[in-house]
């Protein structure tokens, strides 16, 4: 065969994937649409199964929306906690609201931006009301985390983890028996799914009336239309069956519609009030560059954006892909006079937290890790989120961005972008219910946003093109 013909056939064939990509791309939206019908129409069905059928008539009166920004027997002793305990002087967007709706006995639906102050919308009601408060959370450094910032204001919490000791374990089930000790407790998901002396205990503590609380944080994880689905986090229905008039709280970052309709039916929620915040956060600077095809390029890129931009060793986070590019850009990152680690999930727990713990008593400029890192952290002062990779979808890169400026002044969010990066997230979402969806979706943003070439702000020589929030980028 001619190389000519060869060069016309393999034209020919790079045509015909071109058109089956258009067909599979209008197929994947068509899908997505259906699902998300699909969702709304089991939502509705759900509600009328809670609400009975509602009848047609012209003289029936309007529902009344709740207000939950009044005056409640509460407010005084609320607001003593907040200054004095948590030094809070105002309540954030819907904070006051949220609390107010949870002492009121309501099951609560909450999407708020990252940094918008979440935690404060169950600690707060967790002290105000008598008993014990329980958590779910999925990551154990995020429970340490939350654990020790709490006793450092001198609230007793407590966590049950595969890593509490004996005699940790034994004075906590001592406290939920006895309904005092205790106020906040968190367990990660596991811990409900598969510890059946656990369910025993809190069974005893919600016969005894000191079961106050359920919160689930990180709700997205319920949902298997997520990007960030956990098996363990979908058998959390089980609380609201086994504890029905305990309030139960559900709170996350990132929600589709969807996704909110299918986690309200998995938490058997159906009537709970919703509270959604903006996720636009006009501190927060997003950039795309070109990532080149030379590892080390890109490397020095990363090296030379931080000793530029941020000289006098303000806090960072660099995501990667892997493990080992964790270890590699970490290591070259310090040749380059950069103090950075690494931290993933193949690392035990005592070295995990000491990396922790460096970089948020600020002994360590940069952290360099896989998703593992960041799911809730609390570090204010993060001034730059750098991806040497590609996330997996908006969700997930507006979750890890968004742990830049939790402090409220400008940060940036820098992602490298390449091609070649796109098969090898691919291959990891290909079996996730709409992952190739979200994972075209984060491409299209990061080709449109690098063609962008009229941002106003510059950062030293490097010419990045910038976008204000990400709300403004979809």
């Amino acid at each position: 065969m001619e190389t000519e013909e060869i060069l016309a056939e393999l034209d020919n064939v790079e045509t015909q994937i071109q058109d089956v990509q258009g067909q599979i791309q209008v197929l994947l939206d068509q899908q997505e649409k259906l699902y998300e019908r699909q969702s709304e129409l089991k939502a509705i069905l759900e509600a009328c199964r809670a609400f009975g059928s509602p009848k047609a008539t012209d003289d029936a009166p309007p529902t009344a929306l709740e207000d939950w920004s009044g005056t409640f027997d509460w407010d005084s002793k609320a607001d003593h906690y907040k200054f004095h305990v948590f030094g809070i002087s105002k309540y954030r967007a819907n904070q006051h609201e949220i609390i107010n709706a949870v002492m009121s006995g309501r099951d609560v639906l909450v999407i708020m931006a990252a940094g918008g102050g979440k935690s404060l919308c169950y600690q707060l009601p967790a002290i105000l009301c008598d008993g014990i408060s329980l958590v779910v959370s999925p990551l154990i450094s995020l429970i340490q985390d939350q654990v020790m910032g709490l006793k450092a204001l001198d609230i007793p919490a407590s966590m049950l983890t595969s890593t509490t000791g004996k005699e940790e374990e034994k004075f906590i089930y001592k406290a939920l028996e006895k309904g005092e000790g205790v106020k906040i407790l968190y367990v990660t998901p596991e811990k409900i799914s598969k510890s059946k002396r656990f369910m025993s205990k809190l069974e005893k503590c919600h016969h005894g009336g000191h079961l106050s609380l359920i919160a689930i944080d990180e709700a997205h994880c319920c949902s298997q239309w997520g990007h960030d689905f956990r098996p363990d986090y979908k058998n959390l229905g089980i609380l609201k069956i086994q504890f029905p008039k305990v309030p139960m709280l559900a709170l996350t970052a990132t929600a589709t519609q969807k996704v909110q309709y299918d986690l309200m039916e998995m938490l058997h929620i159906p009537k709970c009030v919703k509270f959604v915040s903006t996720v636009n956060r006009p501190n927060l600077f997003y950039m795309v560059r070109e990532k080149a095809s030379v590892a080390k390029v890109v490397i020095d890129e990363i090296a030379e954006f931080i000793e530029e931009c941020y000289p006098n060793n303000e806090s960072g986070i660099v995501y990667c892909f892997s493990r080992k590019e964790c270890e590699q850009v970490a290591a070259e990152l310090r040749e380059r006079g950069i103090s950075a680690d690494y931290y993933h999930a193949d690392m035990d727990v005592k070295s995990r937290e000491k990396v922790h713990m460096r970089w948020s008593k600020n002994k360590l400029q940069v952290i360099v890790g896989t998703v593992a890192f960041g799911m809730g952290i609390n570090k204010p002062d993060v001034r730059f989120v750098i991806h040497h990779s590609l996330s997996k979808s908006m969700e997930t890169y507006y979750q890890e961005s968004g742990r830049a400026g939790r402090d409220g002044a400008p940060s940036e969010c820098l992602l490298f972008f390449r091609p070649a990066d796109v098969p090898r997230q691919s291959s990891m979402v290909f079996y996730e219910n709409s992952g190739l969806q979200n994972l075209y979706d984060i491409v299209r943003y990061c080709q449109v946003l690098s063609q962008l070439q009229t941002g106003a702000y510059h950062c030293s020589s490097n010419n990045f093109t910038r976008w204000k929030s990400s709300a403004e980028c979809h």
